[in-house]
């Protein structure tokens, strides 16, 4: 594997790791971002994750690019020799009605019953690759073959907030109503992004996301919740 290192302005380093949507590309730019903060090396001052790079912002004034280069070469000759800690979130999902417009299509399309669909969808446990789109929309994959489709030929508008979409091998949820070209298969109660909290998108990248089905009655309930700042999405850190 060739690695990259490309200037992005006079302030910001981007190190390519690949062309592609691959784990393993996501694991090695998950490594290197966590080696920085870990060594919280000099002149850094932010890391923003990708599908396949990872784009570091750093202060001139502290640090030239050609000397983080060469700081960033000898970070990527190391291994992580531990486990590693990552949060697993366990996130509720109606996959009813109105709440899942386009399930009824992308289960004749896919050749499978709804029921297969919203099993296969729940049963798969989600890497988060990166957030992007809007403010703390996650990219997770991978979707299971069968669910494999292209973006809608149509694209929407406006996409309410909490709904849960597929497309390509990926799903996401969007955190607020946004135009949209995914195919909506359920929708979530919860908050994505609040920026009330410190950190106000709800997931980063590396985590690890299962969608939990619910009807419509527990979707108002937990709803409810959260409108009234009691409800706590269920988070357990999980080792890989």
């Amino acid at each position: 594997m060739t690695v990259q290192f490309l200037s992005a302005g006079d302030t910001a380093m981007v190190v390519q790791f690949g062309e592609v949507i691959d784990r393993v590309l996501s694991d090695q730019v998950l490594a290197l971002s966590r080696r920085i903060r870990a060594l919280n090396v000099p002149g850094v001052v932010d890391l923003v994750p990708t599908f396949r790079s990872l784009l570091i912002n750093y202060d001139p004034t502290q640090v030239r690019g050609a000397q983080l280069q060469e700081t960033l070469k000898g970070l990527l000759e190391s291994e992580d020799t531990e486990p590693q800690a990552v949060r697993q979130w366990s996130v509720p999902v109606c996959y009813d009605g109105e709440y899942a417009p386009d399930l009824q299509e992308v289960a004749q399309t896919a050749g499978l019953t709804t029921d297969q669909v919203v099993q296969l969808h729940a049963d798969t446990q989600f890497h988060v690759y990166m957030i992007g789109f809007v403010p703390g929309y996650p990219y997770m994959g991978d979707l299971p073959k069968q669910l494999v489709l292209p973006r809608r030929s149509n694209p929407r508008t406006r996409v309410p907030p909490g709904s849960v979409a597929i497309a390509s091998t990926m799903t996401a949820v969007y955190p607020i109503e946004s135009p949209g070209g995914w195919h909506l298969i359920g929708a979530t109660p919860i908050r994505l992004f609040d920026t009330r909290h410190e950190a106000p998108a709800l997931f980063k990248p590396g985590d690890k996301v299962r969608f939990n089905p619910v009807d419509s009655n527990e979707y108002q309930r937990i709803r409810d919740a959260v409108a009234a700042d009691e409800y706590e999405v269920k988070c357990e850190e999980v080792t890989v």
